[in-house]
């Protein structure tokens, strides 16, 4: 089984939050790990405004960013391309989704097309869960 993370899921692999724990869990009982080109911006763009609304150090915010790095490598990147963009598109149709979120689960949607294996999606916002259960998407 393919562990596909939003950008929330991925963020708590690399930020102690509630979650954490559990992402954590789902990674280590995967074959792999995978996420949208997309989540790498909103990863960083995640950890700068909780620097500036004061959650997250700059130091704590460095060692994010230098333990994203070194594994983004290991991810398996789904690229937000034409097919994908236009699958978000149905989706966002069919479902009560903002532009980031189709995008996401489009990407899942496109992985588990190509990959011909189960994908589980590692989310924590209840639309997009719920829209991912609606498409036949293991969730977690």
């Amino acid at each position: 089984m393919i562990a596909y993370l939003d950008t929330n899921a991925l963020v708590k692999l690399y930020v102690k939050e509630t979650g954490s724990p559990a992402v954590r869990a789902a990674c280590d009982r995967s074959e792999a790990l995978a996420t949208s080109r997309l989540s790498y911006v909103e990863a960083y763009a995640a950890a700068a405004r909780r620097v500036r609304e004061g959650g997250l150090s700059r130091k704590a915010r460095a060692r994010f960013a230098e333990n994203l790095e070194r594994d983004w490598q290991d991810y398996a990147i789904v690229e937000v391309s034409e097919v994908v963009c236009r699958l978000a598109v149905e989706l966002a149709g069919r479902h009560p989704l903002r532009a980031a979120d189709a995008l996401q689960l489009a990407s899942a949607l496109f992985l588990r097309e190509s990959a011909r294996q189960s994908v589980l999606f590692l989310c924590f916002d209840e639309r997009l869960v719920a829209a991912a259960q609606e498409e036949g998407l293991a969730v977690d």
